[in-house]
């Protein structure tokens, strides 16, 4: 499979939240999307990075920008875990891992000397029309929310 890069149409989706509601990336067509995908609910590092979207997230809003987060965990606990932090945003599950796998989020990472397969923290910018316009590969928690953005010219 070819690497997604910047100016490609973002693949296709269709995938539920934790209230079993279905999402499709053609519904937010003519809005900008933060599309992120994240390993676990609840766990430390993905959390950090949820509650920094929750926090940011009236910045986005106001500039007509949709935050969506995807996981392989079921909408059980989805709902936990929005409940639980807060979270105003979409959380889609993807346990087939399909849509993990159409925008490489899905395989081999180095973790500490150790090749395991998994979940690469990665987050994808999608304007309006459905083209990525950045790509941030693996994600580093701290600071990301800021840096997006900050790549769509909002100052917080």
């Amino acid at each position: 499979m070819n690497k997604l890069q910047i100016n490609d149409f973002a693949p296709h989706f269709k995938l539920e939240d934790a209230d079993g509601k279905s999402f499709s990336l053609e519904q937010f067509h003519g809005k900008r999307v933060v599309l992120y995908f994240y390993p676990k609910d609840d766990t430390p590092g993905c959390t950090k990075e949820a509650c920094a979207f929750r926090d940011d997230y009236k910045d986005y809003t106001d500039n007509d920008i949709v935050i969506i987060g995807v996981s392989p965990d079921n909408e059980k606990s989805h709902k936990k875990f929005a409940e639980k932090y807060k979270l105003p945003f979409i959380l889609l599950s993807d346990p087939e891992r399909e849509v993990l796998k159409s925008y490489d989020a899905w395989g081999e990472k180095n973790l500490y000397g150790k090749i395991t397969i998994g979940l690469i923290r990665k987050t994808f910018l999608i304007d309006g029309e459905g083209k990525i316009i950045k790509i941030y590969p693996r994600v580093r928690v701290n600071g990301h929310s800021e840096a997006i953005l900050k790549e769509f010219g909002i100052e917080k």
